[in-house]
């Protein structure tokens, strides 16, 4: 726990608060104690707010719409669940027997959650500016210059280059490999009968995601992450 409140960059006057973040339900359940749910309900307001006034001061003349897509990017599953990784916050969070047999400990969904639910705890132990400073902490990687572009997602700029084309992309779904309680999906994405690209993850909208990304690459057009 010392470890990581360090990465953080963050010490809890209030442990319990951190304790109740790195709780998953089914272990507060299990034991009846308080888990993470209503952290991460307020976390993900403060995560916003701490992101949106970062861009906001960041890019003075960049508009409304592109400041939307690019802060969409920033708190996606994906990149929260990464962030998460880097805090190593899988070894910490609290499962219950059968969630830690399913691959708990490292599920983009419960990693963001975490991670949500942290920056709440740290909202309500230090005040609205340690969680704007661990949220930009923990987010660093995505909030460089070079990382703050057009952040369309890359099936939406897929789509976009496509069309200046005159043609649309064609997602196939190939495979899906693994335990059933944690897949990887496999799609192609194509053009017409050409295959553009392909892709891979834990789900089938990141698998496509991957594919357009891909794509993205071998058209020579710019694509985020």
């Amino acid at each position: 726990m010392d470890r990581f409140q360090e990465k953080l960059g963050y010490r809890f006057r209030d442990r319990t608060l951190l304790e109740t973040a790195l709780t998953h339900p089914s272990f507060g359940s299990d034991h009846r104690v308080d888990h993470y749910q209503r952290l991460e309900f307020l976390g993900d307001a403060v995560l916003e707010l701490a992101v949106s006034e970062h861009l906001f001061h960041a890019l003075p003349a960049v508009p409304e719409g592109t400041l939307t897509r690019m802060r969409a990017h920033i708190v996606r599953e994906e990149a929260l669940s990464e962030a998460a990784r880097r805090l190593e916050i899988g070894r910490l969070v609290r499962l219950s027997v059968g969630e830690e047999r399913s691959g708990g400990r490292d599920k983009p969904s419960i990693l963001s959650d975490v991670l949500e639910a942290v920056f709440a705890a740290v909202y309500l132990d230090g005040g609205q500016e340690e969680a704007r400073r661990a949220v930009l902490q923990a987010l660093n990687g995505f909030l460089n210059p070079v990382a703050l572009t057009d952040c369309l997602d890359e099936k939406s700029r897929l789509q976009e280059a496509m069309q200046k084309r005159g043609s649309m992309p064609c997602y196939v779904f190939v495979s899906s490999e693994g335990p059933a309680h944690a897949p990887t999906f496999r799609y192609q994405v194509f053009e017409g009968d050409a295959l553009l690209g392909e892709g891979e993850g834990f789900s089938k909208q990141l698998a496509q995601q991957a594919a357009a990304k891909n794509a993205l690459r071998k058209l020579g057009e710019h694509h985020c992450g």
